[in-house]
């Protein structure tokens, strides 16, 4: 006998982006994103003179593991750059690369910046009141742009699970995301390994 789960309702604050009703809470400190910036003496340099702040959390609600659920929670997302680079996220791939997700803009201004199995780009813009879909098998990770904090709510399938290792391999993302004049500009990152065909197929399998 199926057993059904309880309706529940989570409250969102738009500003200081958190959620009622949540089953967890993390946070990511800069010290923790060591080894994503290019200007690694800069990176560390800012740790020391910020006394290492809390550059994102993540507050979400997680029914359990099954395919036919959805977690679903806010990041909320510090203001900053190191050196020209805008802080971000570590940025992760789905373990179950065929699940999608999709991301919802509350206050503040940010990108999420996506990267194929082969390694195109794609950047979708993220305001208040917009919707980021993030399709099955794209490896993502959100920048703040902005002056003041970002804040998202997301939703994806629980059964997806987050593999952070992929960007790690190829030494970042394909292209970096600095501050340009009044707005930002992509630059490639001359660090970047790229996949081999084999990885990418081993990627693109339909995973069920």
């Amino acid at each position: 006998m199926i057993m059904l789960r309880e309706p529940v309702a989570c409250v969102v604050d738009p500003y200081a982006g958190g959620m009622s009703g949540h089953t967890g809470r993390y946070e990511k400190r800069l010290s923790d994103l060591v080894g994503l910036y290019e200007n690694a003496q800069a990176h560390a340099a800012l740790v020391i003179s910020l006394n290492d702040p809390v550059i994102y959390d993540v507050e979400d609600f997680r029914p359990g593991t099954r395919g036919g659920d959805l977690n679903y929670g806010v990041t909320r997302m510090s203001p900053g750059r190191v050196d020209r680079e805008f802080f971000l996220t570590r940025g992760h791939i789905h373990a179950k690369a065929d699940r999608p997700e999709i991301y919802y803009g509350q206050h503040g201004q940010g990108l999420m910046q996506m990267e194929s199995p082969a390694g195109e780009t794609r950047i979708v813009e993220i305001k208040p009141q917009t919707i980021c879909y993030v399709p099955p098998f794209w490896i993502h990770r959100s920048i703040n742009i902005g002056q003041t904090d970002l804040v998202m709510v997301f939703a994806y399938p629980s059964d997806s699970g987050q593999d952070y290792g992929i960007i790690e391999m190829s030494n970042g993302m394909r292209h970096r995301v600095l501050s340009g004049g009044d707005g930002w500009e992509l630059v490639d990152n001359t660090s970047y390994n790229p996949r081999t065909g084999e990885q990418v197929a081993a990627l693109m399998k339909n995973y069920t």
